[in-house]
């Protein structure tokens, strides 16, 4: 048998820290259910790791979803044996992320080691995870063994809000805690010694995450202004876009040189996807959106090239984007040249979004599609060279749009 080195999912809680001895058992494991499809408007290869009437969800587009060495994807399942998931390469079969003591959740794959953060009420755990793939796992299903190591704890009546996030050097995890006493704010927790801290308490909406190359510098989404970077060693929140009237900016995600993407712009339906640098302010446009003064029905087809999550790989080659039709395209970060990967994974007005996500190599993205007629997880390959872009062709000018505003009114 082949012997891949799985995952370590790092539970991250807030409060005192309270290692524990090492506890070791099996992952339940699941028959396969993919389907492998090519978009029949741009012919990009489609894996669908999961086909089931359930709800499943990759994980939010900011978040780490493939392990270190690329050979297991994390998800998430309303199935009744759900939960936290993941989807292995070498056999097309699921695995089930659940602890003897309950389920996890707030996940992220850390960056080097084949490990995962995540959480189990209030104890922040590390899952050392060992995937041994069956040679025909028709007849034998493969083994995955992990090994628990509690981190910490939060106190009692706290709560972490959001995913666990872990800095450049893995180092430190970024908690995003509600603390007994209501208020919200930033902690940090030593991965090594389970040591952690208060960085600042302050009212915002959330999305906490780490730099990609600056170990000391995480961002959260504040109320006000949405573009809120907080410096660790000083613990104080700076805005570093200063948004006029009227501008509409969303779904920041760190990129490389200490910049943010983000979509938004000044206009009713205008979205580009920019880039912030943290330091300077300056913006520039890496993503082109699309805006005119259209009044009545079928106004909507502009937002066919207006984008809502953008998430830029750590290479700095390749930004992804997707808008409210469930395209999903790829901006190049050097020219700002636009590919469209495939379309067509959400109905305008209603659905879930892609929210698409980077592997670690930079060559798939991951993100959750309904064009199978459910909730899946698919994965797209990008091509090794991009065809022409005749996908233009097959779009659909429709009529009808909806109220005029910034997005369609989905959730983020």
């Amino acid at each position: 048998m082949r012997r891949a080195v799985a995952t370590v999912l790092v539970l991250v809680g807030l409060a005192v820290w309270a290692h524990s001895d090492d506890a070791e058992y099996r992952l339940p494991v699941l028959p396969a259910e993919h389907k492998r499809v090519n978009d029949p408007l741009t012919g990009a290869d489609l894996l669908f790791v999961t086909t089931s009437p359930a709800r499943d969800h990759n994980l939010y587009f900011h978040q780490r979803s493939w392990l270190a060495d690329d050979t297991v994807l994390l998800f998430t399942s309303d199935r009744p044996e759900g939960g936290l998931m993941g989807y292995l390469f070498a056999t097309g079969e699921l695995v089930r992320f659940v602890t003897p003591t309950g389920g996890l959740g707030a996940a992220t794959a850390a960056r080097e080691g084949n490990r995962v953060f995540a959480a189990r009420g209030r104890d922040i755990v590390e899952l050392s995870v060992v995937v041994e793939p069956a040679d025909d796992p028709g007849q034998m299903p493969s083994t995955v063994t992990a090994t628990e190591r509690v981190i910490c704890t939060l106190p009692e009546g706290a709560a972490l809000q959001a995913s666990v996030t872990e800095n450049c050097d893995g180092s430190l995890l970024g908690l995003d805690v509600r603390w007994p006493d209501g208020k919200q704010g930033i902690a940090v927790a030593n991965v090594a010694t389970g040591e952690m801290r208060e960085v600042c308490r302050f009212d915002f909406a959330g999305h906490l995450q780490f730099s990609m190359t600056n170990p000391n510098l995480v961002s959260v989404a504040g109320l006000e202004s949405r573009l809120v970077v907080v410096d660790l060693r000083s613990g104080k929140p700076r805005v570093v876009h200063e948004q006029a009237e009227g501008e509409h900016v969303t779904h920041e995600c760190w990129w490389v040189n200490d910049s943010l993407t983000f979509c938004g712009g000044y206009r009713d339906k205008e979205s580009h996807v920019k880039v912030v640098d943290v330091h300077t302010g300056e913006v520039r446009i890496a993503g082109a959106g699309a805006w005119v003064p259209w009044v009545g029905d079928g106004d909507d087809v502009l937002n066919r090239w207006n984008w809502w999550h953008a998430a830029g790989h750590e290479s700095g080659r390749w930004i992804v984007a997707d808008n409210w039709y469930g395209d999903v395209v790829v901006f190049d970060g050097r020219t700002t040249q636009m590919h469209r990967l495939t379309l067509g994974h959400r109905t305008y007005g209603r659905g879930q979004h892609p929210e698409p996500g980077w592997d670690r190599s930079g060559t798939r993205i991951v993100f959750t599609s309904e064009m199978l007629g459910g909730v899946d997880v698919c994965v797209g390959t990008i091509p090794d060279i991009w065809p022409p872009d005749a996908a233009d062709e097959g779009l659909i000018v429709t009529g009808g749009a909806p109220a005029s505003g910034a997005g369609d009114g989905a959730s983020e």
